[in-house]
């Protein structure tokens, strides 16, 4: 038992010695490369957040202010780190070429990402569509509620979010509503029906409607005759938030005008007639 508790001893000795000195030989130098990596942490948080104040003012777009703030952030602190390699006698040529060799490996296993990233770019400076737009791509329509560097996000009107990756976006046919939206609404009115009035009692509706814009001006007129019915079309525009409460509001107020003028809405019928062969 004391032999053991002996060789314990000897063997904590050992390790507080080899400790010590290694403190002694190199305490300094890991002292001063944290010091190092201190300063750099601090001037790149400070010039980071200068350039963001700076390119603000300039009103560049959010997304190229967050990665231009963390691209320069993120070479201040390499080359901090790069200053406390070299304070631990680390050689430097060796530890550039391992970076370099991993970034190409990274660069290949984040292919996607990057040609995420690219086309995000490519968005904000040519800039197709805008924040608050309308548009339709890639098989789905919303309203641009997001631009990132790798995503765009659209919000459509069941209040469901669409992200979409932006390599996705970029090559593809887009259709850009902007702010503002047609709606495409028709009324049939029996054959009798006096369309003047019709037409005028349609106009006084979208008239009333503080939703319908002025500019452009909404389009009224006979747009079928069909089997049971002349179908006036309806077609005023809004914008883009009033799109889904504009139809209901127009609709419900034609209904009623025509019904208090006396117009009928006909519904699809046939005629039979038997004929008695006697």
């Amino acid at each position: 038992m004391g032999q053991t508790t002996d060789k314990t001893i000897n063997v904590i000795d050992q390790i507080q010695t080899k400790v010590v000195d290694f403190l002694t030989d190199y305490g300094l130098q890991i002292f001063g490369a944290l010091i190092i990596l201190a300063i750099g942490f601090a001037i790149a948080w400070w010039v980071g957040r200068a350039l963001r104040v700076w390119l603000e003012k300039k009103q560049i777009e959010p997304p190229i202010v967050m990665l231009g703030v963390r691209v320069l952030r993120l070479l201040i602190f390499l080359v901090a780190l790069l200053q406390a390699l070299e304070k631990l006698s680390v050689p430097i040529g060796p530890a550039l070429a391992g970076i370099g060799v991993a970034g190409v490996g990274i660069g290949l296993a984040l292919q996607h990402v990057l040609g995420n990233l690219f086309a995000g770019l490519t968005i904000i400076f040519t800039k197709p569509f805008r924040v608050g737009e309308w548009i339709e791509i890639a098989s789905v329509s919303g309203q641009v509620k997001n631009i990132e560097l790798f995503s765009t996000t659209l919000l459509r009107t069941d209040l469901s979010r669409v992200v979409i990756p932006n390599r996705k976006i970029i090559g593809e046919i887009l259709h850009n509503y902007g702010n503002v939206r047609q709606l495409e609404l028709s009324v049939g009115v029996a054959y009798g029906t006096d369309l003047n009035e019709a037409t005028a009692i349609v106009r006084r509706v979208l008239d009333a409607n503080p939703r319908v814009l002025r500019e452009p001006a909404p389009i009224v007129g006979v747009t079928l005759l069909a089997d049971s019915s002349i179908n006036i079309a309806v077609k005023p525009w809004v914008k883009v938030d009033d799109f889904v409460p504009a139809q209901a509001e127009i609709n419900q107020a034609i209904a009623e005008q025509l019904r208090a003028a006396n117009i009928s809405i006909p519904f699809p019928q046939r005629e039979v007639r038997l004929l008695n062969n006697s």
